[in-house]
């Protein structure tokens, strides 16, 4: 997969990491924005590119893709949006509106802000691939996380609609459903779990890079459950 970019958003946590080394390894561009990223310059396959950005504004979802798109030699062919958030915040008559918003904007905005600045880019480069992350919770909801759930079920709509609103134009959209990811911050905020039944950031990495590359080409808007044991 040389002479290509990608752009992961979120490539900072603890997703993130393993899907930004899953890409390296495989010999991508990888761009890798952050709000307060120290930038980078790396060749391609020796480690990603960073830069500082907001990817809650429009300028900085920008910056992002512009950055990521910014070397002819590797035109931006995907981007990989892991940018989220999750809490509880009781059952729905004990959220408050604004916690309920904070859910939606963490975890929609910017999916929606990125990709959107993103498309251009990927239809005058041919085609390419957007690969989202819901969760297992947007098709199988729990209670005390309404927020949560709906956010999550809001990011898969989204995919969908641009899997059908660009697919004659060679851009692909999937999304992936983890259950909990054994991350060091998921496993402090549920210490007596059993974390074997999690999924591991490296079982879901090679998922993603999968759905990003051309091996997956007849495929769009796929919802893809990574639950591992759980």
């Amino acid at each position: 997969m040389t002479g290509r970019s990608v752009l992961v958003t979120g490539g900072t946590g603890g997703l993130g990491g393993a899907v930004t080394a899953a890409f390296v390894e495989a010999g991508w561009r990888v761009v890798v924005p952050g709000r307060e990223s120290p930038a980078t310059t790396a060749p391609a396959g020796s480690g990603p590119v960073r830069l500082a950005a907001d990817l809650m504004t429009t300028e900085g979802a920008e910056r992002a893709v512009e950055a990521a798109a910014g070397d002819p030699a590797a035109p931006l062919r995907a981007v990989v949006n892991l940018v989220g958030g999750y809490a509880a915040g009781g059952r729905v008559h004990e959220t408050g509106i604004e916690e309920f918003e904070r859910m939606l904007s963490v975890n929609l905005r910017p999916t929606y802000l990125v990709t959107r600045a993103a498309l251009p880019h990927l239809v005058a480069a041919g085609g390419g691939a957007v690969v989202c992350v819901s969760a297992r919770a947007a098709l199988a909801p729990f209670p005390g996380a309404a927020g949560y759930v709906t956010a999550k079920a809001a990011v898969l709509a989204f995919a969908n609609a641009v899997a059908v609103e660009y697919r004659a134009s060679g851009v692909r959209c999937n999304t992936v459903l983890p259950s909990v990811i054994d991350t060091p911050a998921n496993r402090a905020a549920q210490p007596d779990a059993d974390h074997g039944r999690w999924v591991t950031p490296a079982e879901i990495a090679p998922v993603i890079r999968f759905l990003a590359s051309d091996e997956s080409a007849p495929t769009s808007g796929a919802s893809v459950p990574v639950y591992g044991r759980a």
